[in-house]
């Protein structure tokens, strides 16, 4: 009657953690991108080539911190519906920063409204 529900080992398959646990840390965070596209150089440019990224470090892209292999992969990404959220999320309100979470836990300075006007 019984024995391992044989879906387990598919599922555990279909996941690969240390790529999902080694890409965590290789991203730069919502804040630092969205700093870097507000400049107003923000946009392609030749970059200086570097052996140790993919592509030489010349197929970037901004809005995910991305380097690609070759041109049509880049492209590829850009039609992607994960690249068309992330540039949409970039586009919005500014993303919290270190400073936000500061003063939401009584950290910084107070923000007691405007100065009223005395009688």
């Amino acid at each position: 009657m019984g024995g391992k529900c044989p879906h387990r080992k598919v599922k555990k398959r279909r996941l690969s953690h240390k790529t999902a646990r080694r890409t965590k840390f290789l991203v730069k965070g919502d804040d630092a991108v969205y700093q870097e596209l507000q400049k107003p150089d923000a946009e392609y440019k030749p970059l200086p080539v570097d052996e140790d990224l993919p592509g030489m470090g010349q197929f970037y892209c901004m809005h995910c911190d991305r380097y690609f292999s070759t041109v049509s992969v880049r492209d590829e990404h850009f039609k992607t519906k994960r690249h068309k959220k992330r540039v949409k999320q970039m586009m919005g309100p500014a993303p919290h920063t270190q400073l936000d979470a500061d003063l939401a836990a009584g950290m910084g300075m107070p923000d007691n409204g405007p100065k009223l006007m005395p009688m």
